[in-house]
């Protein structure tokens, strides 16, 4: 399996920054919808009126939030609770603080009209994954839940809609169901995917701010802040999800309008309803993920999660 290094922490002698007018929170990935809570903290002023000022910037790569975080070279990140499970296990220092997506919008994608009804259709068909040493472990834990026997595994890595089309695969462990789907939508393709939380995995949280331990040991009050502008901006976005859409399409004037209007309303009912963080419901997922191989060594949730 594909590991988080530990090595990058041992380049780094450094201090961990104190907390400076400036936080800068990494994203796991480019700008999407997924953020919008954090775009709209920013830009409607709850940020400020904490007293804080987020620099809000992309990754490299995916794992780079997790791993800036970590190291001390950013305050916070935006990370997916299986990798920073993975993470925790390894050994890396990081305290997930808050929430952003509650539930998986990862699923195992299809296309309609192709002979799959049901999870035991898959049987004999090729399924595609996107990253190694994560989806793939969880594309064999759903076939064994599921009683999937006959299948060949084969690494996609993000061409999830190329492959589904052409027939390189029958089904994608990973893709997303506002994204992928509505990139299937839009090509006049009818999507289906099985929902992992209906077929055997535990409810967990697709997205979660994690920050650095010291930093957060030493700014408590920067995070109760940050959580406290997270819950109104999540807020506002649920209630006014229009004016929620206009303020990050502003934010991100570079965005696909039209694409990410439609992922947008497949999103809403997945942002976190608050920012409890619910030590049971992480525990399960926990458990789940040692069990089934994803992580080597069991993961004490406890001390992972802020306490507030």
């Amino acid at each position: 399996m594909k590991r988080l290094c530990l090595t990058f922490l041992l380049i780094l002698a450094l201090a961990v920054p104190a907390m400076g007018k400036e936080i800068t929170l990494v994203l796991d990935w480019f700008p999407n919808v997924d953020h919008i809570p954090l775009y709209v903290a920013q830009q409607k002023g709850y940020f400020d009126e904490e007293g804080l000022e987020i620099k809000i910037m992309p990754p490299s790569e995916s794992a780079d939030a997790l791993k800036l975080a970590a190291a001390g070279r950013a305050e916070l990140g935006i990370s997916y609770e299986p990798q920073t499970l993975v993470a925790a296990s390894e050994g890396i220092p990081l305290l997930v603080v808050g929430r952003l997506i509650g539930h998986p919008l990862s699923t195992v994608l299809y296309i309609e009209g192709r002979g799959i009804e049901k999870p035991q259709d898959l049987n004999g068909r090729s399924m595609g994954y996107t990253v190694a040493g994560m989806e793939d472990v969880l594309a064999k834990a759903f076939c064994e839940l599921n009683e999937v026997k006959d299948y060949n595994l084969v690494h996609v890595e993000f061409a999830i809609i190329p492959s589904l089309v052409s027939g390189r695969v029958d089904s994608v462990m990973g893709g997303f169901r506002n994204y992928e789907v509505v990139e299937l939508e839009l090509k006049g393709y009818k999507p289906g995917y099985f929902a992992l939380e209906e077929y055997g995995f535990p409810d967990y949280d697709e997205l979660v701010v994690v920050a650095n331990p010291a930093f957060a040991k030493k700014n408590p009050e920067a995070i109760r802040s940050i959580r406290k502008a997270l819950s109104r901006a999540t807020e506002y976005t649920l209630k006014n999800p229009k004016e929620a859409l206009a303020v990050y399409l502003k934010a991100v004037p570079e965005s696909d309008e039209k694409l990410e209007k439609l992922a947008f309303e497949k999103t809403l009912p997945f942002y976190a309803e608050s920012q409890v963080l619910d030590v049971e419901r992480w525990r399960a997922f926990a458990d789940f993920a040692h069990k089934v191989g994803l992580i080597e060594r069991p993961v004490d949730v406890e001390p992972l999660l802020w306490k507030d």
